[in-house]
């Protein structure tokens, strides 16, 4: 019990802040190590160079690789996040339909039968697909 008493205030705020640093460090080796395996722009030695580095030289070789390739890293990133909001849009529209009604529609093909690009015949039947869908 000795032991908790002696442990004050300060001791617990400089065990916070080493635990919040050791946990942006992992979260920075991870972020490294997840960039450098999805490189495209990269060969197979030139990722195991660098992963090397890293391992062996942990801190130099996270701020050299951070210096040297930071841009690219954020590149990478804006490219990512755009590939998934576009795929995101695309699969919203898809399951949400062309978002016309039947009346619209068949307003449409009545104008396109108006100015002459359908025929009767053509007209009827896209009209008979309309309602049934």
């Amino acid at each position: 019990m000795r032991l908790i008493a002696d442990f004050g205030t300060g001791q617990v705020f400089w065990s916070m802040i080493w635990f919040t640093l050791f946990f942006i460090w992992v979260w920075l080796l991870i972020t490294v190590f997840a960039d450098i395996f999805r490189s495209n722009d990269m060969g197979g030695g030139t990722k195991a160079l660098w992963c090397i580095f890293v391992i062996v030289l942990p801190y130099l070789g996270v701020f050299v690789y951070l210096i040297a390739r930071g841009h690219k890293m954020q590149e990478r990133n804006v490219r990512d996040v755009q590939a998934q909001s576009d795929a995101q849009r695309q699969y919203i529209q898809s399951v949400a339909g062309s978002g016309t009604s039947t009346a619209d529609e068949i307003a449409r093909l009545d104008d396109l039968k108006t100015k002459g690009v359908l025929t009767d015949a053509e007209f009827q039947a896209a009209k008979a697909k309309a309602l049934n869908t």
